[in-house]
This record gives structure tokens, sequence and C-alpha cells, in this order.
């Protein structure tokens, strides 16, 4: 899932330094080449490396090839963040998950721009952050993330760049509130799993793909991520449509309504 990452990331950003074009699908969101691109890597290594697991893409699901799934499947978002693509903010992410039983197993982040890889094995609580530019030769060396405790001063928030509401601020106002910033794509998730921030409510739709992977990160890093139930945001639901969720570090965050 690494090399799957680093290779579409490798692509998403030969095409993030050059001229694209930018196109609207039946939702009102962008897609460019970066987003095919890089999509169609990752199904060749998955395909190559576990053929027999069911791989729920973005961009395949968006073109009507939207498989059924058991227990076992992997969600594929090739490039969170397209707004962050286009804008040329940086702030895009190539995301791979493993989910088993409804819920995130293995997690891959990587952020091409940056060069900040993140991986999560949720059942070894292992989670790890690496750097490596888009042109790496080498293996990345990968480093232990955990999440922190919570700070005296007060927590550190990250919210959307792009879909911040106010919902979100007025669920945040429960909170004390030291830092708030604003991020794009699943950084959001790896910031927290990487003690960097402490709290990141969602308080409007997603898709699966859009969080498997950070939700991965951030459990194997020992957070959580609580839907509208109370309980840990699961996985294989009709249409793989999230509603909304708050992820956090060390605490169990409030479950208030949307």
């Amino acid at each position: 899932m690494i090399e799957a990452a680093l290779e579409a990331g490798r692509a998403a950003n030969r095409i993030y330094q050059g001229e694209f074009a930018v196109h609207t699908k039946e939702d009102d969101s962008p897609v460019t080449a970066a987003d095919h691109a890089a999509e169609q890597i990752i199904l060749r290594h998955l395909a190559r490396c576990a053929p027999q697991v069911t791989v729920v893409a973005e961009e395949q699901c968006a073109a009507g090839n939207v498989p059924v799934v058991g227990a076992e499947f992997f969600l594929v978002d090739p490039l969170d963040g397209t707004r962050e693509f286009v804008q040329r903010r940086g702030e895009f992410t190539v995301n791979i998950a493993l989910i088993r039983e409804a819920a995130p197993a293995l997690g891959v982040v990587y952020a091409p721009v940056t060069g900040q890889l993140f991986a999560g094995d949720v059942a070894a609580g292992h989670a790890t952050r690496a750097t490596l530019a888009p042109d790496h030769s080498a293996d990345p060396a990968l480093h232990p993330i955990r999440v922190r405790a919570l700070p005296a001063a007060g927590l550190t928030a990250v919210a959307s760049r792009s879909h911040r509401s106010p919902e979100t601020d007025a669920y945040l106002s429960h909170y004390a509130i030291a830092e708030l910033v604003a991020v794009g794509s699943s950084l959001k998730f790896c910031l927290v799993a990487a003690g960097e921030a402490d709290l990141y409510p969602r308080l409007g739709p997603t898709m699966e793909w859009d969080t498997a992977a950070g939700h991965a990160v951030l459990a194997a890093a020992g957070g959580q991520v609580i839907g509208p139930d109370a309980r840990p945001l699961r996985y294989g639901k009709p249409q793989f449509r999230n509603s909304w969720f708050v992820a956090s570090g060390a605490f169990l965050p409030h479950a208030f309504a949307a």
C-alpha cells in the first residue's frame, strides 16, 4: 500500500507541477487527470498484491462502477483534496485503506508536495510517519507517532479548509480551544495522530474513501473517530456515504448532534 501511494503521488505531483484541465463530476466536485492517473496506478498495485480483495475507488464509483463488498475490501481516494490541488495549495493526499469487518485495519496517507507519509496498522497499534519527496530513490525511514496527552493550555483543533461550517464552530465552542488550524484533505486526521492537534470535527457529509485511510492512521496512533451513534465510524454503508463524525486524540469527544 505504501509503494502504491508513493507511485501514485509521483504521478499526481508531475501533473500538479504543470498545466492541467479541471472537469466537474455529477456531484459538482472537481476532477483532474491526476485523480485518474493516480487511481489507475493504485488499482494496478492492489490487483497484483491482493487480487482477491474488492477495491472501492472514487473515480470508478463516479463512473458507475460501484462494487458489492464483503467483510474485507479496499477504499481508495487517489487524490483527496482536489480543491486544494486545483488551487495549488499543496494539501492534497493519496489515500488507501483496507477495511475488515466494517472497521479500518490498515491505512496509508501520502502528501506528495510536502513528502509527508503516514501509515497505520490498527490491530498492531502501530502508526508511523516519514518524509519522502516524490522523486525519492530509497525506502522511507518510518518513525512511530502517537496521539498526545491533552495540553493544559487548551486543545488544538483542525478544520477543513474548504468545508468549514457554522456547525463546526458551534461544536468547537464546547471546548477550550487554544488554536484552530485550517488544513485540507486527510492531513487533519494525521495531525491528530502525530500529536500536533487534538480534535477534528466534520459536521457535514463525506464519502468513506475520504476518511478511511486517515481513520486507520489515527486509530493505530491511539485516537478514535466517532459517528452520530457515539460509536466508532463504520464502513461499507449504503453508497459508501458517511454522515458527520468527530475525530480525536487522547480523549473521547462529545457526540453532539450536527
